[in-house]
């Protein structure tokens, strides 16, 4: 790989609906450490953790991994890893790529995928995937974030609502579109650092606030996030206790030496 690019984990303990969320064990691992074991198999050049708890702090430390003690009034894990490229003093041309702390399936061809993007794309500040919407269901679930894109494939709008709208479902437009055509977003991100410091200081936009979804406010102040089409597809992240149990099953399924983190 010609490029270098560094992973933050943000990590609270402080989950509305899994209190712990970090700790939660996932067949003998906390989940922390499961998902430090999926960024370990990408090409980054360092891998670190981003939390405000001590208990968090100490089990990165036990299993070896790097972890930083970070500021606990940030509103997001953003912020959280902005102060991280900081105390990590990582130059603002650097890439950071953001992972999120509850996925112990992310791909690590995915997470290779978002930062080079970011490279083939240097008028661009942020990275991101998707990956085509599987369901009438989940198009129209609020709890799965759609996007759109141009032909450059750069966000034109993410939302919660069934996006592009199909007005003539079922006729023979000339466009040919179908709920199937729509893309599922992915929250997975990489940032150049100047600009992630910057972004982490600009006022929430409006559709931000309505639609409480963060990457809004990039696209309201006029910057670009490239989009690419995940080459592979993550598993399930732990968003609530049915998420645990699924997450649970599948590795307690595998073989031991076979573990997909070891």
């Amino acid at each position: 790989m010609s490029f270098s690019y560094h992973i933050v984990i943000p990590a609270r303990f402080d989950s509305q609906r899994l209190p712990g969320k970090p700790l939660l064990d996932i067949a003998g691992k906390p989940l922390i450490q499961r998902v430090y074991e999926c960024a370990q198999q990408s090409d980054a050049d360092s891998i670190t953790v981003a939390t405000d708890n001590q208990e968090i702090f100490d089990r990165v430390e036990a299993f070896r991994g790097v972890v930083y003690m970070t500021r606990k009034d940030h509103l997001s894990g953003t912020d959280r890893v902005a102060e991280a490229t900081q105390l990590l003093g990582l130059a603002e041309d650097a890439l950071v790529l953001n992972l999120q702390g509850d996925e112990p399936l992310i791909s690590p061809v995915l997470i290779n995928q978002v930062a080079q993007a970011l490279v083939n794309a240097p008028d661009v500040m942020i990275s991101s995937a998707c990956c085509p919407i599987e369901s009438l269901a989940e198009y129209q679930d609020p709890n799965v974030v759609k996007v759109v894109r141009n032909q450059r494939r750069l966000a034109a709008y993410f939302s919660r609502a069934p996006i592009p709208w199909i007005r003539d479902e079922g006729s023979s437009d000339r466009s040919g579109m179908r709920w199937s055509d729509a893309y599922r977003h992915l929250g997975i991100y990489a940032y150049r650092v100047g600009y992630l410091t910057r972004f982490c200081e600009l006022p929430p936009a409006p559709t931000e606030l309505t639609e409480k979804l963060e990457q809004l406010r990039a696209l309201w102040y006029g910057d670009a996030i490239m989009v690419c089409d995940a080459k592979e597809i993550p598993g399930p992240g732990v968003d609530t206790a049915q998420d645990l149990r699924r997450v649970v099953e599948y590795f307690e399924s595998l073989p031991t030496q076979i573990d997909k983190n070891d």
